[in-house]
């Protein structure tokens, strides 16, 4: 079995590795966001590396506070800027803010900036399928993937049902979900040992087996390698089926539900 980072490919063409973090390890997704404040370090690292840029994805994303279209197409331009880029290869609306109610606006801005060549892909994060719908009926295009938060304790499978139906690819963030609840979890830690593995691999690779593209965040270089190494072990039926039943009705870790939640 290959221990390669494998990669899909989104409804619009653009390919992206199944798993991202740092460059020297192998990665070659990195994520960022206006929010973040991390543009500038991510185009910073991009100078130091010898990988062609041609063979990364960087992706970033637009803040509630710049959802009119005018405000959208300024601060993708600022987010060039900062990270001295000619084009992201991924870039998207952070909340839909249903109360302000803009992201239609915002989501015509990323259409707009893909077709000047500012953008490769474009996408939304913590979009519910209404949101996304809304998208496709207002402005005839739909998101190539939707960032969300999502792991054992939260696996969203009405809402990964609805992006698989209308060929939306799933990103994760928070793919281990910040607890160590999960990883102290009697199931999860059982897995591991019967396939020689550590919990956040297991993690990973049901992540990679439900077809979700994980986004862990690590500053460990030996912990960034172990997150790669998930590509070379299966989990079978029985191991899948009992990691699927450590969702949770309120397993949102902070309460962030996209129906309400309005970002800054």
């Amino acid at each position: 079995m290959s221990s390669q980072v494998p990669e899909i490919t989104l409804n619009d063409g653009l390919s992206l590795p199944a798993i991202s973090s740092a460059i020297d390890q192998g990665y070659r997704l990195i994520d960022a966001a206006y929010n973040y404040e991390n543009e500038g370090t991510v185009g910073a690292a991009l100078k130091r590396t010898a990988v062609p840029r041609a063979e990364l994805r960087i992706a970033s994303k637009l803040p509630g506070r710049y959802h009119t279209y005018d405000k959208a197409v300024k601060a993708i331009q600022e987010s060039l800027y900062r990270a001295d880029l000619d084009y992201y290869d991924l870039y998207l609306i952070h909340w839909p803010n249903p109360i302000q109610d803009q992201y239609v606006e915002a989501w015509q801005a990323l259409i707009d900036a893909k077709k000047w060549g500012l953008i490769r892909s474009i996408g939304v994060s913590n979009f519910l399928p209404e949101h996304m719908e809304r998208l496709k009926t207002e402005t005839g295009v739909l998101p190539s993937i939707n960032q969300v938060e999502l792991h054992p304790f939260f696996n969203q499978s009405e809402q990964h049902h609805w992006h698989v139906a209308n060929d939306v690819a799933t990103q994760a963030w928070s793919p281990l979900a910040r607890t160590n609840d999960l990883f102290t979890n009697d199931t999860i830690t059982k897995i591991a040992k019967k396939h020689n593995k550590t919990v956040s691999q297991v993690i990973l690779r049901w992540h990679y087996q439900i077809d979700s593209l994980p986004i862990p965040k690590s500053a460990s270089p030996k912990r960034q390698l172990e997150n790669l190494s998930i590509f070379d072990f299966d989990l079978d039926n029985n191991d899948m089926a009992e990691m699927n039943m450590l969702t949770r009705p309120d397993g949102r870790m902070n309460d962030q539900d996209p129906a309400v939640y309005e970002e800054f």
